[in-house]
């Protein structure tokens, strides 16, 4: 399997951990995202890839992009190690929690939504931070009080297994120490994000430890 990858994507960081949660080997491809007018954005990578975003998984002939399918992917061929609850409620639980990351909070700060705040809006560099932590902010209260709110929350977001929904919270918890936002009322949040980055298979997948990290 080969992965295009970016050291810093949430969206890219998920599906490392997946991989490395799996034991699986895969190529890490990097497209750089600034460099060269941004590499996702190139005809090559474009026709891989119309989305023109990070990261893409090919195995073989199946070309996948979009983390969360890709996921699902790896969690129906390679069923060990798995990242979904075995009981139906579980599974919606986890896709619940995954979701309102994935599709609520992280699309509202990733790279290109504040590239267009910055350079087509004029947004000066100060309202533009302020509008990052103002969503992740907002996001994570609410992934919070799901978590805390909940008898299946346990040493992770469900249970005492790493699931879908861990892998979607670690990138985005560190995001947000990245633009120093404050955590402090979310023990929850910390302390699942603490106990999953303590595992090889997200330490491995952390973005200071992948071969394009600046």
């Amino acid at each position: 399997m080969q992965l295009y990858s970016y050291f810093r994507s949430s969206a890219a960081y998920r599906v490392r951990i997946a991989l490395n949660l799996k034991g699986l080997a895969y190529e890490y491809l990097p497209v750089h995202l600034l460099k060269d007018g941004g590499q996702q954005l190139s005809a090559d990578y474009r026709k891989m890839n119309p989305t023109a975003l990070v990261p893409t998984l090919v195995d073989g002939d199946a070309v996948i992009g979009q983390s969360l399918a890709i996921i699902e992917y790896l969690e129906e061929t390679h069923p060990q190690t798995p990242l979904l609850p075995s009981d139906p409620i579980g599974r919606a639980r986890v896709r619940d929690l995954a979701l309102g990351i994935a599709c609520d909070t992280h699309p509202l700060n990733n790279l290109r939504v504040l590239k267009y705040l910055k350079h087509t809006l004029g947004v000066d560099e100060a309202a533009k931070t302020a509008w990052y932590k103002h969503w992740v902010h907002q996001g994570l209260e609410a992934l919070e009080s799901q978590l805390a709110h909940s008898s299946a929350t346990g040493r992770f977001c469900h249970g005492d297994t790493p699931t879908i929904a861990d892998l979607c919270l670690v990138p985005q918890v560190a995001n947000a120490q990245r633009f120093e936002c404050d955590l402090s009322a979310m023990p929850n949040v910390v302390r699942i994000d603490a106990a999953c980055r303590a595992l090889p298979a997200f330490d491995a997948a952390a973005p200071g430890k992948q071969p394009d990290a600046e």
